[in-house]
């Protein structure tokens, strides 16, 4: 800052809120209450594309959409009139004309005394993981001036704008260039293991103080964690909504990020499950409990996520199963509350070999009990509504070690994104976090679910047959590296047909891997 400009700090509200693609009424009530706590700011900086909710990916195709996001962000301009200067993400036609593109420009306005000025266009649009920005917009053509705020000037970026170690063009070293006192970055980044830290790198490379803002909540398989932040002066909760006003200074701080641990991937999962539920107006969710690692922890995700009552865990035993196995569930549902039901699968099981004969043998009987329980368990959800949680983990799907249309069934899956080993180590934090915290009065994962041989029990005395601990992280490596192995390549089709798995890694089974089914 210019030693001829007073020493009084930017009174700066960072606003990380959670939105919902497409509620546009309910996204400008979400950014005017916001406001209205922090009426005595100089500035409020949302999220990027916090009007239309993000990511809105082929919505941005229908017109009448657009028009409507552009109503609503001239609206919302209205409706602040004696709230503070505000920085918000919305988008607009850019008035290039391209064939079947929508060609709309990513824009971060500035709102002041109702009205509207352009603050920034986004020029980096990447293409990469789960993000397809070049599919529905352009890019600004040039990094616009920094704006004057309470006699200081602030540059804005563009959430990848400030990845601009990667690119030739670097809008905050243009910013710097012009005047800029400090830089804003609004952003809709999500979480995965190691995302905390990616932006805090990147943020103190830019050469200028910055605040950076990120949307929190979850939007089908990406989970956004909020953790925004004014480099070295403070920072917000990560997973939750919040707003607050930081007396800023301007000085160029440091923080080392820490890299996440068993606790944040298990506030990621909470996060995505209760707004995967909320936000598609369901209440109620049902899972199979087996008494093993998988749906225990499961079952207490979805637990923590929509409140005891609302989850419903069903033990399907069959004759091949442990009588520990289903007095485990019984166990792990008494201690956290939920409901819990008990169905044999014999009669079903014997009616289908009945029906079936040599097809109900060897492998084909093992897939058919799988099946099986997957239609009871459907059943639950037809007759009383919600949906059913699928509980496998990223290492059977990286396999292929599952079952189509019976273990694989779920509207969405918590730990699709998470490995074998990683299973385990949620389950040791959940119970020693459950006991310190005093939320269960005993560990709520019995010693038997986590001691046991994993196994699946669709045959006597069966094991898996596979040493997870040295597995599992040879196969992530090659799914972080958009490699395959035959196992993988023969079980794509089965993945395409998944459910939502919320995505906590940087490479997830979802939109971010789109690899062929059909392939040499």
């Amino acid at each position: 800052m210019s030693k001829d400009r007073p020493a009084v700090p930017l009174h700066i509200a960072l606003a990380q809120i959670n939105t919902t693609v497409g509620d546009l009424t309910g996204n400008l009530a979400r950014i005017l209450d916001a406001a209205r706590k922090v009426h005595d700011a100089d500035l409020i900086v949302f999220p990027e594309l916090v009007v239309p909710g993000y990511p809105p990916r082929d919505i941005l195709y229908d017109v009448s959409f657009v028009e409507a996001v552009v109503a609503a962000t001239e609206d919302l301009a209205q409706q602040s009139k004696g709230l503070p200067p505000m920085l918000v993400g919305s988008f607009a036609p850019s008035g290039k004309k391209l064939f079947l593109h929508p060609a709309l420009h990513n824009i971060a306005y500035l709102i002041r005394d109702g009205e509207m000025q352009i603050a920034q266009i986004k020029q980096l649009l990447p293409v990469y993981d789960v993000f397809y920005e070049s599919r529905w917009f352009v890019p600004g053509e040039k990094t616009l001036p920094p704006l004057e705020i309470a006699g200081k000037k602030i540059g804005v970026l563009i959430c990848e704008d400030m990845w601009d170690e990667e690119y030739p063009v670097h809008p905050g070293a243009e910013l710097k260039a012009q005047g800029a006192d400090a830089l804003v970055c609004m952003s809709a980044a999500p979480f995965h293991k190691g995302s905390l830290q990616d932006r805090v790198y990147h943020a103190s490379h830019q050469g200028l103080p910055i605040a950076f803002v990120d949307l929190v909540g979850g939007n089908d398989e990406l989970v956004f964690d909020g953790g925004s932040f004014v480099l070295g002066r403070g920072k917000l909760k990560r997973f939750e909504e919040q707003v607050q006003v930081f007396d800023w200074n301007l000085e160029c701080g440091e923080w080392k990020a820490e890299r996440e641990t068993a606790e944040d991937i298990f506030h990621a999962l909470v996060l995505g499950l209760r707004d995967f539920a909320r936000k598609n107006g369901m209440q109620h969710a049902f899972l199979g409990l087996s008494g093993g690692i998988d749906s225990s922890v499961a079952a207490i995700i979805a637990t923590e996520a929509l409140c005891a009552e609302n989850v419903t865990g069903v033990a399907i035993p069959s004759r091949y199963t442990d009588p520990r196995s289903t007095e485990a569930a019984r166990e792990l549902a008494s201690r956290l509350g939920i409901s819990f039901e008990v169905v044999e699968l014999e009669p079903l099981h014997q009616a289908a070999e009945s029906t079936l004969g040599a097809r109900a043998e060897g492998v084909g009987g093992e897939n058919l009990q799988a099946r099986l329980r997957m239609m009871i368990l459907m059943s639950y959800v037809n007759q009383r509504g919600g949906f059913l949680v699928n509980t496998s983990n990223k290492t059977e799907l990286t396999l292929g070690y599952s079952t189509l249309y019976g273990d694989m069934a779920g509207a969405i899956s918590p730990l699709g994104d998470v490995t074998k080993p990683e299973v385990y180590e949620l389950a040791r934090w959940i119970n020693e976090w459950g006991v310190e915290s005093g939320k269960w009065r005993v560990a709520p994962i019995p010693t038997f679910a986590i001691e046991r041989k994993p196994s699946a029990e669709l045959r006597p005395e069966q094991v898996d047959p596979f040493d997870y601990e040295t597995l599992a992280p040879a196969l992530e490596e090659m799914v972080l590296a958009n490699e395959s192995n035959a196992a993988m390549r023969g079980s794509e089709h089965k993945r395409g047909q998944m459910g939502v798995v919320l995505k906590v890694s940087k490479k997830a089974f979802g939109s971010g891997r789109m690899m062929p089914i059909t392939r040499k």
